[in-house]
């Protein structure tokens, strides 16, 4: 392998860890010796890369730096193909013009060689069976980006319907299923809502309070505590 190689799969290793990671993770998930991290993290730093640590502490990234552009792989060329054609086959029609608006910048760049491999046929996502919903996950996103409130009218199972208002953290695909994942203000917990139950769907002006980051980590702290419970 050759050394900027090396330095690149280095970086990726520690964009993968937000927390500092000790050299003796790094080594073992690079394949190198200890001795060729320290030599490789030094280098890295001469480059420019703010990686905070030393030696029996860890070390962790600081974001803003990138290499050199390197080529893909067509490893990697074919899990960037279908990871796009999944989202634009499941998800809705914003996110399916992103991801062909992303392949194209793609292939711009690519050898010509290489280009063909962004429309391989070997691998295949089925298309999402079309359900008539009042959910528009533009509305969605917008409320969680924004972190602002929504108002939506939901039916549950026995067909009861609620009008709530959720602070929405998160969005789920599963299978042929959608759900928002947020606080809900008239239970005063985390719920997760099957967008095919709500009915009704408005962006309200107001914000919710915190980090949605936070939420997120509280609501999966409860998730796997959860699990864990069902699991013991």
């Amino acid at each position: 392998m050759s050394k900027s190689q090396r330095l690149f799969d280095l970086m990726q290793i520690l964009r993968r860890h937000r927390t500092p990671v000790s050299g003796n993770d790094l080594a073992a998930e690079a394949g190198v010796s200890l001795r060729t991290i320290y030599r490789d993290i030094a280098d890295l730093q001469g480059l420019g890369a703010q990686i905070d640590g030393e030696p029996g502490f860890g070390y962790v990234l600081q974001p803003g730096f990138l290499l050199p552009p390197l080529m893909f792989s067509e490893q990697e060329i074919q899990a960037l193909a279908l990871g796009a054609q999944w989202v634009s086959r499941q998800t809705d029609d914003e996110f399916a013009l992103a991801a062909r608006d992303a392949l194209a910048k793609i292939g711009a760049v690519l050898p010509s060689e290489l280009q063909h491999k962004l429309d391989d046929s070997a691998f295949h996502v089925g298309r999402r069976l079309k359900q008539p919903e009042a959910v528009d996950l533009r509305v969605v996103r917008q409320a969680m980006r924004d972190q602002h409130k929504l108002s939506i009218v939901y039916r549950d199972p026995q067909g009861a319907k609620t009008t709530r208002i959720i602070w929405p953290i998160g969005v789920g695909f599963f299978d042929s299923r959608r759900i928002i994942a947020g606080w809900c203000e008239m239970r005063k917990d985390f719920r997760s809502f099957r967008a095919d139950r709500i009915e009704k769907i408005k962006l309200r002006t107001e914000r919710y309070p915190g980090r949605r980051r936070d939420l997120v980590k509280q609501w999966r702290a409860q998730v796997d505590a959860e699990r864990r419970k069902t699991l013991s």
